[in-house]
């Protein structure tokens, strides 16, 4: 059960690392640091826009409409700290103490 656990850890700290390299390419192309026309930064973006979408497109569903402001991001990632602790907290259930 240890490897399980130390499994959905990496699983959830990828995401994590994902979610934030999203959040924040996303407010440097907003305030135009980064161009999209550059080859690389539009190939990382449109990569992690693929990832995350099936993360993100439930929760807009449920969100209210926002124009220019998309919530599902800061959703996703309080949700996934949420788990993060939720299975940090019950360690103890899958180390068998």
């Amino acid at each position: 059960m240890q490897s399980l656990y130390q499994i959905l850890m990496l699983i959830l700290q990828i995401a994590w690392v994902l979610m934030i390299a999203h959040i924040v390419m996303s407010w440097l192309i907003s305030f135009q640091v980064l161009n999209l026309r550059q080859p690389l930064v539009s190939q990382i973006w449109y990569g992690l826009n693929r990832l995350l979408e099936p993360i993100y497109a439930p929760i807009r569903r449920f969100l209210p409409h926002t124009p220019g402001l998309d919530l599902a991001p800061l959703v996703a990632f309080i949700a996934l700290i949420a788990i993060r602790i939720v299975l940090t907290n019950n360690a103890g259930f899958f180390y068998g103490y």
